[in-house]
């Protein structure tokens, strides 16, 4: 989770997502933690509305739910993060994870791949070295001719 001197979950430098926005949930977490392992609500839910934010244009709104549909349930972003015994430590594992996810959807495609052909030299180095290869192995299965 963002510190208490931000605003907000800083994800790009021209976003950052308000405080008000984000939803926590805690649970406790399976695995490790001693004794306190039933006790402790160390397991972090964060959760982003999407649909419904206000920080995002319509544009970023659309690329999000486009990108991220297989992860949305109703508009809503979730995030879990239970790998940390301490509770904080899994607020900030949560946040690092959210903000990498937001920070991705939103990147721009790579360059499509422009199509080149072989040039004629590399053609021709493929082609001598099969039949180098193929004459190898044809002289390995040959019988050896026998003088008498």
């Amino acid at each position: 989770m963002p510190s208490p001197d931000r605003p907000g979950l800083a994800v790009t430098p021209a976003l950052t997502i308000p405080r008000a926005e984000l939803q926590q949930r805690f649970s406790r977490s399976s695995g490790p933690g001693g004794q306190g392992v039933n006790t402790t609500d160390s397991r972090v839910e964060l959760s982003w509305d999407i649909a419904r934010s206000a920080v995002l244009s319509d544009r970023q709104r659309a690329r999000l739910l486009e990108r991220l549909a297989n992860r949305l349930a109703d508009g809503v972003l979730t995030v879990v993060a239970a790998e940390h015994r301490e509770q904080r430590r899994n607020r900030d594992a949560a946040a690092r994870r959210l903000a990498t996810l937001i920070a991705d959807a939103l990147s721009p495609d790579p360059p499509s791949r422009r199509p080149t052909r072989a040039t004629r030299g590399s053609h021709q180095r493929r082609l001598t070295a099969k039949k180098q290869r193929s004459e190898t192995k044809r002289l390995r299965t040959s019988k050896p001719k026998r003088d008498d």
